[in-house]
């Protein structure tokens, strides 16, 4: 009879991920265990079936031969097997994730890689513009000097765990199948301390500060990360040290704004320079600009300086720099000062279809709005 194709039994694609293909075959396996399916015959083919696909599919090596060959690339290395001796190791997969088992056949190494920290960093616009080297201050775990990272008190040492013989793993049996489990005592070390340290209580590490240098690339932005290898948590029982990713925050500027690679500011604008035009400065990250202004600009325009932005990490060229026009209407004025503004008004309003051309537009709509 011919083999049902292995993806089909665990009804993943086959382009399914590792975890999807674990996924499925927890569930099959549940489903199809002859105990809870005393009345079903077929409950134990299925299981086996299900056992034969997974054993294939979790397989980097095999799983390629059979996506070339299809069956007859991994019949030859003994696919099957998967008959009632193999409940208890289907279910400790199951199972090990669960309880914090592992491997079939004996316990674990108890070897683990530290963990990962993150350390926020607050950069100015312009060291975030030029690149800068700075140095921070982050806690860390370091070995106890006063038990040398036993955690066991001075002149004692750690003893093997009396519960699970060294081993880390507990084996628990229910019926015929078994499920392999952290044990609960040396919480999957293999060994205790009766006398734990006074220093570290028993951890073998203490709580300690180190300074580390971080070098900021020029053009980095509100959001990146720079890893720092193996600055961060030590590993377990020699397991390698984790990474330490400093993420980047922008403090507020006083004058610009940034948006990627560009820049924007504000550009206050006198009545008269909007009016009758000239020339101001701007201020840039490589210092003072001059900017033309025409005559007649209006409130929120948007003059653009070519590369006076930011050259970003990723990018091959500077960014650029935009100033937005805000008029800005006089205050504190004089008497002088009123009568002219209102001698201007008084002409202006003699032909506001010349002088005023929004205004008078907006005015005549508003009076086709009240005439319909």
């Amino acid at each position: 009879m011919a083999k049902r194709d292995y993806y089909e039994i665990l009804g993943v694609n086959r382009d399914a991920a590792e975890g999807d293909i674990k996924k499925a075959y927890r569930k099959l396996a549940m489903k199809h265990h002859p105990d809870r399916n005393p009345d079903n015959p077929k409950a134990e083919e299925q299981f086996k079936e299900a056992k034969q696909a997974y054993e294939i599919l979790s397989d980097a090596q095999k799983r390629a031969a059979y996506d070339q060959y299809g069956h007859a690339g991994v019949d030859q290395q003994g696919a099957g097997g998967a008959g009632m001796g193999g409940f208890a190791d289907a279910f400790s997969d199951i199972f090990g994730d669960i309880f914090g088992g592992g491997a079939r056949g004996g316990g674990r190494s108890n070897v683990y890689r530290g963990a990962d920290l993150r350390y926020n960093l607050e950069v100015t616009l312009e060291d975030a513009a030029r690149g800068t080297e700075t140095r921070i201050r982050i806690p860390t775990m370091a070995e106890c000097e006063t038990c040398s990272g036993s955690g066991a008190k001075k002149g004692t040492e750690p003893k093997t765990c009396p519960t699970c013989g060294g081993h880390g793993q507990v084996r628990m049996q229910q019926g015929f199948f078994s499920i392999q489990q952290t044990c609960p005592k040396c919480h999957g070390t293999g060994r205790y301390i009766p006398d734990p340290c006074g220093t570290c209580h028993g951890t073998g590490r203490i709580k300690q500060h180190k300074t580390l240098s971080v070098k900021i690339p020029s053009g980095i932005d509100e959001g990146d990360r720079i890893r720092l290898t193996g600055e961060g948590e030590p590993g377990v029982n020699g397991g390698p040290p984790g990474d330490l990713y400093v993420q980047i925050h922008l403090k507020a500027h006083a004058v610009f704004q940034r948006d990627h690679d560009d820049l924007h500011c504000e550009m206050p604008l006198s009545f008269a320079t909007a009016a009758l035009g000239g020339e101001i400065e701007i201020p840039t990250l490589d210092g003072v600009a001059k900017l033309k202004v025409p005559a007649e600009t209006q409130t929120g325009k948007v003059f653009r300086l070519r590369g006076k932005g930011i050259k970003g990490v990723r990018s091959v060229s500077r960014g650029d720099l935009l100033c937005h026009v805000v008029l800005e209407t006089p205050v504190s004025l004089t008497d002088r000062q009123k009568e002219l503004l209102q001698e201007f008004e008084v002409i202006s309003q003699a032909n506001a279809g010349r002088h005023s051309p929004r205004a008078q537009s907006w005015l005549d709509r508003v009076k086709d709005f009240f005439s319909n």
